[in-house]
């Protein structure tokens, strides 16, 4: 049975997730890194984020069934208020290892929380695949619109050290309230075995879907991650400008979200993501090809309204098709995708260190077309095998 109090408190960890997942991309201006080409330091700092993210959500599959939804919460939340509070701790001219020290410890707090809260509206998920899906990309998306505003209004106006305190106040907040009120107890989804995540290796279906999300998210994750030093060092921008511009994205994707919620029951989904996977295509030629602000903010607005609907639209076609999919864990060849998808910051700093800074635009326009290709290449592997192209809400 669906418990709604227990369903809105995972809504709100969704924004906390959102807050810490999005914090590199927007902190780095903060650091200083738009002055200089130090590219490989900050590709390793977005691999030791993903690397706390990836053992941190094994782990926590582990240890949901032994300990349960709310201590996990109040664990992650704390963790995460101890982590932002070492990185203020760090002096600006320490080396880079200390910060990846506490970004990798981040990383942990911010997956197991991510796994925890997705457990956590399983039932919520079961009774509405796609909905929950986007509301939980509107919240996350507010966690990510909140951290660049927050840096970026405060960037003139505090030190580094206390933007990292205020941040660190966000997570202590939460993992107080957590601590007080109970979570409705749900059972963890069975997960699928060894046997039968390779099996998915043998469905073209599955292998088109995971390549899919694996382009997906690193295109979104690129852009996320590097648009502020691009744009500070491509467009020449100011820092409180790029950071305000990488508000401008995750509002456009937060936006084109809530009403992707609305236009979904009245299009077809197919033609749906095409026109989106065309829109960010486009959003990012424009991006790479501009020289002024008018140019960068159009094209960041096309990239973002372009992404939105892309991810939950493909997450509820794999919850049709693919029974023990959940999209909380780290399941078969689709968590493989997802994970490895989230590795395209890091690769974009090897990129720039040996062919400049273009290449942050130019990693998500390829991504791009290869969305596009992937998306013809499922429709017409549905209409050879005869499996319905759009799911059974679609009309």
């Amino acid at each position: 049975m669906l418990d709604v109090s227990s369903t809105r408190k995972a809504f709100s960890g969704c924004f906390l997730s959102g807050l810490l997942t999005s914090f590199l991309g927007a902190i780095l201006p903060a650091w200083g890194y738009h002055l200089g080409a130090e590219y490989l330091t900050v590709g390793s700092y977005f691999l030791s984020m993903h690397a706390g993210i990836l053992v941190s959500a094994i782990l926590a599959n582990w240890l949901l069934p032994k300990k349960g939804v709310r201590a996990l919460l109040v664990v992650a939340s704390a963790l995460a208020c101890l982590a932002f509070l070492g990185l203020a701790l760090v002096p600006a001219a320490a080396a880079s290892l200390w910060r990846t020290a506490g970004i990798f410890l981040l990383g942990i707090s911010s997956g197991v929380l991510t796994t925890t809260v997705l457990q956590a509206l399983t039932a919520a998920y079961r009774h509405n695949p796609a909905s929950t899906v986007n509301l939980t990309a509107i919240f996350f998306g507010l966690g990510c619109l909140a951290t660049a505003l927050l840096v970026g209004g405060a960037f003139y106006v505090y030190t580094v050290p206390s933007i990292l305190v205020f941040l660190a106040l966000i997570p202590g907040f939460f993992s107080v309230y957590y601590a007080r009120f109970p979570f409705q107890t749900s059972s963890v989804p069975e997960l699928p075995s060894l046997r039968q995540a390779l099996e998915d290796f043998k469905s073209p279906g599955a292998v088109l879907f995971s390549l899919l999300l694996f382009f997906q998210f690193g295109n979104e994750w690129a852009v996320a991650g590097w648009l502020t030093l691009f744009l500070t060092q491509r467009l020449g921008v100011s820092p409180e400008s790029s950071l305000g511009l990488l508000a401008l994205y995750w509002f456009a994707l937060l936006v084109g979200r809530v009403l992707v919620q609305g236009v979904l029951p009245r299009v077809r989904h197919g033609r749906f993501l095409l026109a989106s996977g065309l829109l960010a295509l486009l959003g990012c030629s424009i991006l790479l090809s501009t020289n002024n602000l008018f140019g960068a903010t159009a094209g960041i607005l096309m990239i973002g309204g372009g992404f939105a609907a892309i991810y939950p639209l493909v997450v509820e076609k794999i919850g049709d098709r693919f029974p023990h999919y959940h999209p909380g864990f780290f399941n078969g060849i689709f968590g493989f995708a997802i994970t490895g998808g989230l590795l395209a910051p890091w690769t974009i700093g090897i990129y720039a260190h040996f062919w400049g800074i273009r290449t942050v635009m130019v990693v998500p326009m390829l991504g791009s077309c290869a969305v596009m290709l992937l998306l013809v290449l499922i429709w017409l592997y549905a209409k050879l095998t005869g499996v319905p192209e759009v799911s059974t809400n679609s009309r």
